[in-house]
């Protein structure tokens, strides 16, 4: 196998464990990254890889939050967690939205809206988006500042931003999850957390749905970069999402609204310029 192929491997790790977390569209990244620098592999492996991909920075999430997500406690008087329980029954009820259009039409959003032109609408948007609703938000007070303070109801909402992100790539589903939580008062810190708990169903259905549509079996080198890439994408997650969870105590979200309008009209113009140049 090229050693080359496994560098680029890291590399799209690295940039998914960044962008995984922070709210400027990972998918948005990996599109133009892939335009220049492109693994050695068939488009199959490419699609699926780009989503399975993001199993490492998941598994980061499970990681840093274990007490937080697992609700079982054992010792010599085992507990179990009401509160966490809870917490997942209303993270599936988040989920609902999602799994039912991913599931019934997840060819159809690729063949249709799996294109610069929509990444680069998405990033705009949300990037003023963020400004917008940070600024509304500068002299509001949070109404839920725990985790246990999310009703079902809340949930649901979240959930139907993250389906906007599941249908229009350039989104993120981090952003317009965060987006929508502080839209229907919800603090910073946990609209994060919440989002980060809610990845974590997300990311292994997806992940599962992309790994059946490819198949199970797997070329050596075919393996090698995914799970170098995985691998990566973990370690990097592990120090994005607790440089995001410092950062948000003293700074708003603002930054990376203009960091995705910036992104977005960088994308736009690299694919108008260069593609219709080709052509």
């Amino acid at each position: 196998m090229d050693f080359i192929e496994i560098l680029k491997a890291i590399l799209f790790g690295i940039v998914e464990g960044i962008t995984e977390w922070l709210p400027i569209s990972s998918t948005g990244h990996m599109i133009l990254l892939n335009e220049f620098v492109t693994l050695n592999v068939s488009e199959e492996f490419w699609k699926m890889f780009e989503v399975v991909i993001q199993l490492g920075a998941i598994l980061a999430v499970v990681l840093l939050f274990w007490h937080q997500i697992f609700p079982f406690q054992f010792g010599k008087k085992p507990i179990i967690r009401v509160d966490i329980f809870s917490m997942w029954f209303k993270i599936a009820v988040a989920c609902v939205p999602a799994a039912v259009i991913g599931i019934l039409f997840d060819d159809m959003i690729d063949t249709m809206f799996y294109n610069y032109q929509t990444v680069s609408i998405m990033l705009l948007l949300f990037g003023v988006l963020f400004i917008v609703i940070e600024n509304r938000n500068r002299h509001l007070k949070p109404s839920i500042n725990q985790m246990e303070e999310i009703t079902y109801k809340t949930a649901l909402l979240i959930g139907f931003f993250q389906l906007i992100a599941a249908v229009f790539p350039g989104t993120s589903r981090s952003g317009a999850t965060i987006i929508g939580a502080l839209l229907i008062g919800v603090s910073r810190t946990v609209a994060a957390e919440f989002t980060f708990f809610l990845a974590i169903p997300v990311m292994f259905g997806a992940s599962l749905l992309k790994i059946i549509k490819f198949g199970f079996v797997f070329t050596t080198s075919e393996l090698i970069i995914l799970l170098v890439g995985m691998v990566v994408a973990f370690l990097v997650s592990i120090l994005v999402i607790q440089f995001l969870l410092s950062y948000i105590k003293k700074n708003d979200f603002k930054v990376f609204g203009w960091y995705r309008i910036i992104l977005g009209i960088a994308v736009l113009l690299y694919f108008m310029v260069f593609h219709t140049a080709a052509v």
